[in-house]
């Protein structure tokens, strides 16, 4: 156990260490808003639909279809549950800020932060698991999300269906089913734009919290509230919850640390969009994104034990 706590947190050490490198560079100004909406845009419309076409694409065994099929409708149920546990949390706030927090305070950073981790702990096997998790989840973020933040008016059935998450789960889902391989050309393509998750989704990560108000971030005890919903109860959630269904322990593990994982950058996208707290949703992403460095590993270490 104490030897799988120092290797989570040797991996989570890592990825601090990387979005050291930005934190510097956007105290030094070296990025733009522009030139971060660029990265972002990259990262969240090409690499992350790059790492579920190829963790789909890869030799699977027939029967983890029907695993996979149980799993999902496991995850959805999940979100659903996270949903309702929002519902009553920040009422004392103003609307603005209460939706910015309860957005932040159930979604995570899967995909900028949770697949480097994922890779890093449980290796290439569990992306498949995360890539599933990663299209259940942008889905749950463009339905529920969106009417949280901008009300049912701003809720789009479009755009809840064709996002990056869904594009890439069609284009891969084929593979997958008749187990099928990407041409070695475009594989190794594929493979070189999801390489590049890890490294720039943490210098943006770095440089968005260099933006930040970091002495006002430290004083706010809404924000230390809301970043024990999203590090803590809603991981603890998650484990409870699933725990009754002897998963493979790879999806287990995963659908765990994905729940543990810090606000969801999309928290200050979404407040920006629909005229929401944005100095609030910041702040929460990065305070929670600091404090992760100490409640990832023990959750890793308890998905593993527990997944046993």
């Amino acid at each position: 156990m104490l030897e799988h706590l120092l290797v989570v947190a040797k991996q989570v050490a890592t990825l601090f260490l990387l979005m050291g490198v930005g934190f510097l560079l956007g105290k030094k100004g070296r990025f733009s808003d522009k030139g971060l909406s660029e990265i972002t845009y990259l990262l969240l419309y090409v690499v992350a639909g790059c790492i579920i076409v190829e963790a789909l694409a890869e030799e699977r065994d027939p029967a983890l279809l029907l695993e996979l099929g149980k799993d999902c409708l496991l995850l959805v149920g999940v979100y659903l549950l996270y949903a309702l546990v929002a519902v009553p949390l920040f009422r004392r706030d103003a609307p603005d800020t209460r939706a910015a927090l309860q957005f932040g305070s159930i979604y995570g950073n899967t995909g900028f932060m949770g697949f480097p981790l994922i890779l890093g702990v449980l290796g290439q096997e569990a992306m498949l698991f995360a890539a599933v998790s990663s299209v259940i989840f942008t889905v749950f973020t463009w339905i529920h999300g969106v009417i949280l933040m901008g009300g049912r008016a701003a809720f789009s059935p479009r755009k809840a269906v064709l996002n990056p998450g869904v594009i890439a789960l069609a284009v891969g889902l084929p593979f997958f089913l008749l187990d099928w391989r990407l041409p070695p050309v475009v594989g190794d393509a594929v493979g070189f734009l999801s390489d590049l998750n890890t490294p720039l989704a943490m210098v943006v990560i770095g440089a968005q919290m260099a933006g930040a108000d970091l002495p006002s971030t430290f004083t706010q005890a809404r924000l230390y509230r809301a970043s024990f919903v999203k590090l803590v109860a809603i991981p603890l959630l998650t484990a409870l919850v699933l725990l009754p269904f002897r998963l493979n322990p790879l999806f287990y593990s995963t659908a765990v640390l994905l729940a543990a994982t810090p606000s969801a950058g999309s928290t200050s996208m979404f407040s920006q969009q629909f005229g929401r707290d944005t100095k609030s949703a910041a702040q929460l992403i990065t305070l929670s994104t600091i404090l992760s460095i100490v409640t990832l590993p023990l959750f890793a270490v308890l998905a593993e034990v527990l997944g046993r």
